[in-house]
């Protein structure tokens, strides 16, 4: 549970993305979040209660 101040956005809400991380692992391309979420560099996440959340990153506009 998030010890912070302010306390850091839970799993469920839109901007849980801001939450500290905890445990970067750049190397394999992940972070785990305060708030449990795994974040993938791809900007996939993986949720405390299994859910994945698909990339949204945004495609690159060809010039």
């Amino acid at each position: 549970m998030c010890t912070h101040t302010p306390k850091c956005p839970t799993a469920d809400s839109p901007d849980r993305e801001a939450a500290i991380v905890m445990a970067g692992h750049p190397e394999q391309g992940w972070s785990l979040l305060c708030n449990a979420v795994v974040l993938f560099e791809d900007t996939g996440e993986l949720l405390p209660d299994g859910r994945v959340v698909a990339p949204h990153r945004p495609l690159a506009v060809a010039a």
